[in-house]
């Protein structure tokens, strides 16, 4: 059985950003890398083709294996950002009744335009989960 294919790697976040197409989609996830960048103290880095995460944490899956993952993260996806909240939502329930529009996944918070939405609820959001995860993890 093979690793996670998703690990970190050498390729350069400015030039994967810079490669954007969509100048909007660029700035916005710049201004949420920069966010997180704030938050947890930690450079950012690729993970895979196309998640800029931030700090690592390793964890044991449910069969005994030994992993390791970023503590946030943001992938610029076409249809909308994701923002990687890992310990998932139960926690920010309150919160994500004031961020504006959104959809939410297992740990994906999916923004379409961050000018739809609360940023600072955003920032809180992303802080906490960041504070759960080193509660939770030796990070």
């Amino acid at each position: 059985m093979s690793g996670l294919k998703t690990t970190p790697t050498d390729q350069d976040v400015g030039a994967y950003l810079a490669g954007l197409a969509d100048d909007r989609r660029r700035a916005e996830t710049w201004q949420i890398v920069r966010m997180m960048e704030d938050v947890t103290d930690h450079v950012p880095i690729m993970w895979g083709d196309s998640i800029i995460g931030f700090g690592r944490y390793n964890y044991t899956n449910t069969k005994g294996r030994d992993f390791s993952w970023f503590l946030t993260g943001v992938s610029p996806r076409k249809q909308a950002l994701s923002v990687y909240i890992m310990p998932g939502f139960e926690s920010f329930k309150q919160q994500l009744l004031s961020l504006g529009p959104h959809k939410t996944g297992r740990s994906c918070l999916y923004v379409r335009r961050l000018d739809k939405i609360d940023f600072d609820v955003l920032r809180n959001i992303v802080a906490g989960s960041v504070e759960v995860m080193r509660e939770r993890y030796n990070v």
